[in-house]
């Protein structure tokens, strides 16, 4: 890993935008690639779908929707103790996200005069679990969860399919599809897939997909580039894509510890980011030691180094932490680690994460699967101004108002002074109307 020595300098957020390590992400020219694929299955629909798995995934799909024999045989599959794995990631999932259900609310603002908050879901949902370098059934459990708690009722997942599966999505993703109760999955990946939901595609049952409200999950720039695309045409969630981890440390850090979690997040893909920003360099020497010698150990070497040697991964170091905060926020990485004396005090500070992972036994892998929190979280900087996913993604505020004659008679003249100050008259009319 690289170092970015950014001790004794006093940058503004957007410098030090400019200096941090990131991928090397061209939003831009994925766009032009997706554009297409859209608009052929806009027009062409299940043809266009089928056309592009058969080009991109090298697979020509027996159907777009996976049968239900296959959906049901898949939990038969699995190996128990990850059955069991699944089953608890469930149950600690849907804890997490019942807590954030809001609570829907009337406010009076005069006698006779209500505004009712009221929190409704979206009628149906399009969710995406990738199937690349690495197949993520624990993304099938953050997805449909959250949409089911919050009240969603028609709920669809796309995947993309597997060669040593038939061609259908991978087993253990399809086994966690049914363990929730999911009957609607379709062996579609890519930017098609997002088409597919944004669009819908008409056909014979096994062939045909209704369009969603929202479309949801992680992917590669393609998916999220697709996603970008279609926002107006459906909702979508944050542009979720590759991962990247940051790591606040001092000197009373495990360096081992570190390093372990800066692998953890490289394993995942050659363009994921890794970076460690620490007041110490003695702890930023150790970890280097430790990386070298677990990464030996571990099954994706290659990737790994790929990962933690590229422009996206660094080592920076700050004169103390208050600079390490300043840095991390301006970086708002997806996944921020506090590994500090008073972690939980620092971890307080943090403006701009996507989640925030507090002393040393809070590693992100935790967050990734069973933790109870989501691990579907915003990327590349966009945590500045994005949320992960939540049950507020599938729900729509809708205030409803209720006002008697008497309250309405009430603001009556206030609401004509602001009409005519507008000049819409008709709208000061419309409440003068009704004074009898």
């Amino acid at each position: 890993m690289r170092t970015i020595d950014l001790r004794g300098t006093d940058l503004s957020p957007s410098e030090l935008r400019a200096r941090l390590p990131r991928a090397e992400v061209d939003i831009e020219v994925a766009t032009e690639r997706v554009l297409p694929i859209l608009a052929a299955v806009r027009a062409e629909g299940g043809e266009a779908v089928r056309r592009f798995t058969d080009e991109l995934d090298r697979l020509a799909p027996q159907s777009l929707r996976v049968p239900r024999e296959v959906l049901a045989a898949a939990p038969h599959h699995l190996d128990p103790e990850v059955r069991a794995a699944l089953l608890e990631a469930i149950r600690r999932a849907r804890l997490g996200h019942e807590a954030q259900l809001p609570v829907d609310r009337t406010t009076e603002m005069a006698a006779g005069a209500l505004v009712h908050q009221r929190w409704v879901p979206v009628r149906r949902v399009g969710l995406y679990v990738p199937g690349g370098l690495a197949v993520l059934p624990s993304s099938v459990v953050m997805n449909v969860v959250a949409a089911q708690v919050a009240g969603v009722a028609s709920l669809a997942v796309a995947s993309p399919p597997q060669k040593d599966n038939e061609g259908w999505p991978d087993s253990t993703i399809l086994a966690a599809c049914e363990l929730l109760g999911v009957e609607e999955v379709y062996a579609v990946g890519g930017a098609q897939a997002i088409g597919m939901f944004a669009y819908g595609v008409t056909g014979d049952a096994d062939n045909a997909c209704e369009p969603v409200d929202v479309v949801t999950g992680p992917g590669n720039i393609y998916v999220a580039a697709a996603k970008r695309a279609v926002l107006g045409v459906v909702g979508i969630d944050a542009e979720a894509g590759t991962t990247e981890i940051a790591v606040l440390a001092d000197a009373t850090a495990d360096p081992a510890f570190v390093a372990a979690d800066l692998i953890s997040q490289a394993e995942h893909d050659p363009a994921a980011g890794s970076v460690l920003v620490t007041d110490s360099t003695e702890l930023a020497a150790a970890v280097g030691s430790e990386i070298e010698r677990q990464v030996g150990e571990a099954k994706h070497v290659e990737r790994i180094r790929m990962a933690l040697g590229g422009p996206q991964s660094a080592v920076v170091l700050v004169d103390d932490i208050d600079q390490g905060l300043t840095v991390v926020d301006a970086y708002a990485a997806e996944h921020l680690e506090i590994q500090t004396a008073d972690a939980a005090a620092v971890a307080a500070r943090v403006r701009n994460a996507g989640a925030v992972f507090v002393g040393p036994y809070s590693p992100v892998p935790l967050g990734d699967y069973i933790a109870g929190s989501n691990h579907v979280l915003p990327t590349g900087g966009t945590a500045r101004f994005a949320s992960g996913l939540n049950v507020h993604a599938y729900l729509r505020s809708v205030q409803v108002i209720e006002y008697t004659a008497a309250a309405l008679e009430q603001v009556t003249d206030p609401l004509v002074a602001l009409a005519e100050a507008e000049d819409l008259p008709a709208h000061g009319a419309a409440a003068t109307i009704r004074r009898r």
